[in-house]
Parts: C-alpha cells; sequence; structure tokens
C-alpha cells in the first residue's frame, strides 16, 4: 500500500493535511480531503503514477475541500462524502468557503456513503468508520 501525507498552506494561514493512498500494484488510488494546492497534490499523483478513483471528504469545511473542485476536474475521480456532509457541501454557511474568502464548491458529491460501507481500491478494502463531530450550540466551529 502506498501511503504519502501532503501538507497543505489554508487560507487561515497554517497548514491541513491531504492523503494520498493507493494500490500499490495496480496503482490505484484515493485522494482525502483535497485542501488546496491542486498542483502539488497532482505532482505526487503524477510521481507515483497513480489513477485517481475516488476523492474522500472526511467533511466538507473549506480547509479540506479548497481544490477539490480541480482535482476532480483533472482526474476525473469520483466525489465520496458521509450523506450527513453532503447536504452542506455547497452550503457556504457550512463549509465557510465564502467567510474564508474561497471560491464557492459548485459540485456535488457522485456518491454518499454511510457507516459501515466498504470501499475498494485496487485490492485494498476500507471500511467507512462514521466519527462525528458534536457542537454545543455556544461553541465555536474553529474551537
Amino acid at each position: 500500500m502506498i501511503l504519502k501525507r501532503i501538507k497543505i498552506e489554508t487560507v487561515l494561514g497554517n497548514s491541513t493535511n491531504c492523503y494520498l493512498i493507493a494500490d500499490e500494484e495496480e496503482k490505484e488510488g484515493m485522494v482525502i480531503d483535497p485542501a488546496g494546492d491542486a498542483d502539488k497534490i497532482m505532482e505526487m499523483i503524477d510521481i507515483l503514477k497513480i489513477k485517481v478513483k475516488y476523492i474522500y471528504l472526511t467533511h466538507c469545511h473549506a480547509d479540506h475541500i479548497g481544490a477539490l473542485e480541480e482535482i476532480k476536474n483533472r482526474t476525473g475521480a469520483k466525489i465520496l462524502i458521509h450523506r450527513i456532509e453532503s447536504e452542506n457541501l455547497r452550503n457556504t454557511n457550512v463549509n465557510l468557503t465564502t467567510f474564508l474568502g474561497m471560491k464557492n464548491v459548485e459540485v456535488d458529491a457522485d456518491a454518499r456513503v454511510d457507516d459501515g460501507d466498504i470501499l475498494h481500491i485496487g485490492k485494498i478494502e476500507f471500511k467507512v468508520i462514521h466519527t462525528p463531530r458534536t457542537y454545543k450550540s455556544e461553541e465555536a466551529l474553529f474551537t
């Protein structure tokens, strides 16, 4: 299995992690949370000669979807996100793209996943484990 962490600088001035996972033999892979800097992500995909099957979003906040549309357009990969989060992908009040001065997301998920679903990347099998974050009404999103 190939597992690469790509540190991506965000508009907030900090970094977040994007991951590239692939089957070493079949060279089929998945990008997890393309936070931004599509060229940096694509460079790693090209170096490893990976055919990206999925773009998996752990959630829809701006610091996880900054390069989503460009990676989708450049790879043709299917966008996967948990069913609950999929409703907020285009909701700028939740994904915070407008708040952070980013371009609004104009793409929908190709498929919604649920807890317990199984994903296949080449010969590798992944089980979806939904781990939602709960917020108290007075708690800010960035605490």
